[in-house]
Parts: structure tokens; C-alpha cells; sequence
């Protein structure tokens, strides 16, 4: 090859490098780095937990690390805000509960599309709830306990993680059917709420399998019902509040994954199927076993599923929470 030859080829391939280091982030295959699942509320609580269990099979299907960071504070908004304003490149994902429904007429005013800032990716889970009380609280049973929130209502304190939280809305259900309010005190994630109980300092808490499963098996707390129409295989001697009298007071906690609004179609579909294969995960369903909850069907785990039964049931808690007249703002 002559001397000419050599510098045309060297020429070209120089030309060919500096095409291929131009081109876009969005021309490399999603993902190509690490992601970020935001959590908007506190480390240790059971969105934590669910997160957690389900970024670290997501990142083994997708080839990347997820990290997961909590942003917690003012009932899961502040979280919220932060991946609606994140770029929509799939990046940066929120995995929320049910306070996706009830955000949208809790909060009258938010700087952020609390329905319209969203792509759905897919839903996570559906979780009971749980009545739990400090262990030496004065009942061992539902009965008792509900006669001893009647009798003792302007003493007694009841912890949740924040309005709009799923704790809250536990809360309100339970204070509702008993007809007997007690002092609410908002803590800054279910977290340190389950913390005040264990330590005798709070009475009475309503939460999610997730975060009492194990507190419950290990005598730290105490159980007075779960709030599912059949008793739950992680905690069969616990009846369910129906059993126990209290038909009305049902109500489970369901987690999704989401982007921002306008994260392309290719880039949720993938995340979509990295985590129904997640969900998928025997380990991850074990671990959810022992925690009380169950992965959704991978029909369920669609951006077209979750989207629809979300609006469905923002739809059923607006008249609720409207009737209840209780906002966050």
C-alpha cells in the first residue's frame, strides 16, 4: 500500500471514530449506565423494601446497577416532583404506592402534574395491611382493642408516615369505622413511625405486611388484624378484620414503577419486561412470601395495565377523600 493509500485509510478511520463518539446517548442501547429509583419516602420503610427487592433483580436482567435513593417528605410529592422533573431518558424512575391515587385530590396544589408527568412502566405489587399496636397495649384481640380505642380515644396517639401516606389512609378507614378519632402523629416515613411503636412510645399504627411481618413474628409488636378478605400465609394465626368483626375496614397498598412524562415507548417497554422477568425471580417471590405480599401477574406488570388501573382508582378515592374533606394543602 502506498504512502497515500495508508494516510486515506488512516484518514477514514479517523473520521469513522470521531462519528461514532458523536453520536447521541439515545443511539447507545438502553440502559448503558446506572439507574436511579427514587423512593419518596424514608429508608426502612416498606416502599423501601419492595424497591430494594425489585432494583436488585431489574438490574441483574438489565445488565446495570440501580441504586435506589430515598426523597422523602410531604406524603411521597417531594419524590414524586423530582422524577417528573427529571430528564425522560429512563435513567430515573419512581416507584410510588397507592399514594399515586389519592395525591391527585389530596393535594390541591403541587408544582407538578401529579396524573400527567408520569409514563406507567408497570405495576409491582399489591400489599395487605396490618392493625399493630406497642406490645404492651391494653388488648389482645380486635374486639378488645376497637373497646379500648372507644373508651380511651382522646389518650390514645396513632403514628402513620405522613397525610396521603398508605398509613394514613389506613388510618382514616380505621378511625372511620370505629367511629372513635384519636391523636394522629406524622412522622417522616413509616420508618421511624414503626420505630415510636416499637418503643412504646405510639400506641397504634395501621401498615403494610412489608414493614410488620417481621416486627409481628418477632414479638415486637402486636397484631390485632390484617385488612385482606383471607388471612395471609405469612401470618395465618392473624384473622382478618372481617373475622374479627370489622368487615368495613379493608384496604391493600399497591406499588408501581414510573417515568417521566415522555420517556420513549422503546425505553419504558424494556423496563416493563426487566421487571416482570424480576417479578419472575424466585428469589424475589420468596422474599416477598416471607414479607406477606405476593409479585403482581406479569399482565399487570404493563405500562398499559398499570395506567389503566391507576385512573380507576384515583377515581375511586376522590369521593372519599372529598367526603372526608381532609387535604394535605
Amino acid at each position: 500500500m502506498s504512502r497515500l493509500a495508508r494516510r486515506a485509510t488512516l484518514a477514514l478511520a479517523a473520521l469513522a471514530a470521531a462519528a461514532a463518539a458523536a453520536l447521541p446517548a439515545a443511539a447507545q442501547p438502553f440502559p448503558s449506565r446506572t439507574l436511579t429509583v427514587i423512593v419518596p419516602f424514608a429508608a426502612g420503610g416498606p416502599t423501601d423494601t419492595v424497591t430494594r427487592l425489585v432494583a436488585e433483580s431489574m438490574g441483574r436482567e438489565l445488565g446495570q446497577t440501580i441504586v435506589v435513593e430515598n426523597a422523602g417528605g410531604a406524603g411521597g410529592t417531594i419524590g414524586a416532583q423530582r422524577v417528573a422533573n427529571a430528564k425522560p431518558d429512563g435513567y430515573t424512575l419512581l416507584l410510588h404506592h397507592i399514594g399515586m391515587a389519592t395525591t391527585p385530590t389530596l393535594y390541591r396544589r403541587l408544582a407538578y402534574d401529579p396524573v400527567g408527568g408520569f409514563e406507567t412502566i408497570g405495576l409491582v405489587t399489591e400489599v395487605p395491611m396490618t392493625l399493630v399496636a406497642k406490645k404492651d397495649f391494653p388488648a389482645n384481640t380486635l374486639a378488645e382493642a376497637i373497646a379500648v380505642i372507644r373508651r380511651d380515644q382522646e389518650k390514645l396517639n396513632y403514628a402513620n408516615a405522613g397525610i396521603g401516606a398508605a398509613s394514613h389512609l389506613c388510618g382514616l378507614l380505621l378511625m372511620k369505622a370505629v367511629d372513635a378519632p384519636m391523636t394522629t402523629v406524622p412522622f417522616r416515613g413509616t420508618g421511624p413511625a414503626m420505630q415510636e411503636v416499637i418503643s412504646g412510645r405510639i400506641d397504634l399504627m395501621c401498615d403494610q405486611t412489608t414493614s410488620t411481618t417481621e416486627q409481628i413474628k418477632s414479638g415486637a409488636i402486636k397484631v390485632f388484624a390484617t385488612t385482606t378478605p383471607a388471612r395471609l400465609e405469612a401470618l395465618p394465626e392473624v384473622p382478618t378484620s372481617a373475622e374479627a368483626g370489622l368487615p368495613e375496614f379493608q384496604v391493600t397498598v399497591w406499588h408501581g414503577l414510573y417515568a417521566p412524562k415522555g420517556t420513549p415507548a422503546e425505553i419504558t417497554g424494556r423496563l416493563s419486561k426487566a421487571l416482570q422477568v424480576a417479578l419472575a425471580d424466585p428469589k424475589l417471590v420468596a422474599r416477598f412470601a416471607e414479607l406477606g405480599t405476593a409479585p403482581v401477574a406479569a399482565a399487570m406488570a404493563t405500562p398499559e395495565a398499570h395506567r389503566k388501573f391507576w385512573l380507576a382508582d384515583i377515581a375511586k378515592w376522590k369521593p372519599i377523600i372529598q367526603g372526608a374533606g381532609q387535604y394535605a394543602d
